[in-house]
């Protein structure tokens, strides 16, 4: 049995809150430039190069990459041989208080969705685990800021929608989205399961390389087919117009009822922030 020390859990939790918000992965930055590149609309080209700038001068000054610093998503990979020595919802809640306190990240939670108080410290964070075999132990923290969430959408399809319906309901949600969710966009979607279990494909669709396809090869062709389809809309970078609406669509997706086809589409916008570490 190995053992991790929780405060070991709040030092890198700590650490990564600020990181990924500085830095962005370097799939991402790939993409806003091959994008601005091949961008042919004057305007759009222009605020993908801003873009650019924007996240050079971020990771020259360790400065946030947005003012929406976001919710702090930790996802953990925890082996099953592992014991942590410690309270870990606590470690994690500490990293997040200690990184956003100390990286002077905003602090965008309340802690009552209706009283709308500040809690002061950005947490709770939004905490989800996976036991897997081994003694391993991976985290990842992804801030997800609400601009982009709020364009988020989630349907119960009946089977008989099928596939032409997935199509329609992806892209419905990028057309209702418009230019809110600050394109060009990343769009995470997550096919069956339950009603929560499909967000949570979709959510984890996000942290996914956007160099790297689904595995499977329907899927990893329906991503394409849904990426250009969204690129058509031309809502572009900002909502000016042009070919770069979305940097990437990543599908995830698991068995479900015979009774249902649930789909959950979740967007993010062109700071798609995510960070991990193993320990």
């Amino acid at each position: 049995m190995r053992e991790i020390n929780a405060k070991d859990i709040t030092a890198q939790v700590k650490r990564l809150c600020m990181e990924a918000n500085s830095y962005l992965p370097e799939d991402i930055k790939e993409k806003i430039n091959a994008s601005e590149q091949a961008e042919p609309w004057a305007l759009a080209k222009n605020i993908l190069g801003i873009i650019r700038e924007n996240y050079l001068i971020a990771e020259d000054a360790y400065v946030p990459v947005c003012q929406d610093t976001g919710v702090a998503c930790v996802f953990m990979e925890i082996g099953q041989d592992v014991h942590i020595v410690g309270n870990l919802e606590e470690a994690v809640n500490e990293g997040v208080r200690q990184g956003y306190t100390e990286g002077c990240l905003r602090k965008s939670v309340v802690r009552d969705p209706l009283d709308r108080v500040n809690t002061t410290d950005n947490t709770p964070a939004m905490i989800y685990y996976d036991i897997v075999p081994g003694d391993g132990f991976k985290l990842t923290v992804a801030p997800k800021g609400f601009g982009s969430e709020n364009m988020s959408q989630i349907k119960m399809l009946k089977p008989s929608d099928g596939l032409q319906g997935v199509k329609d309901f992806i892209l419905k949600v990028v057309e209702d989205a418009g230019p809110n969710p600050c394109p060009p966009i990343v769009v995470g979607v997550g096919i069956g399961g339950t009603f929560d279990k499909a967000a949570l494909l979709a959510k984890k669709a996000l942290m996914r390389n956007t160099n790297v396809r689904n595995a499977d090869p329907f899927y990893a062709q329906l991503e394409e087919e849904m990426l250009e389809k969204i690129n058509a809309l031309g809502i572009g970078p900002q909502g000016v117009g042009g070919k770069t609406t979305a940097l990437a669509v990543n599908i995830e997706k698991m068995p479900t009822h015979i009774a249902g086809l649930p789909i959950a589409v979740n967007i993010n916008c062109h700071v798609t922030r995510h960070k991990s570490v193993e320990l």
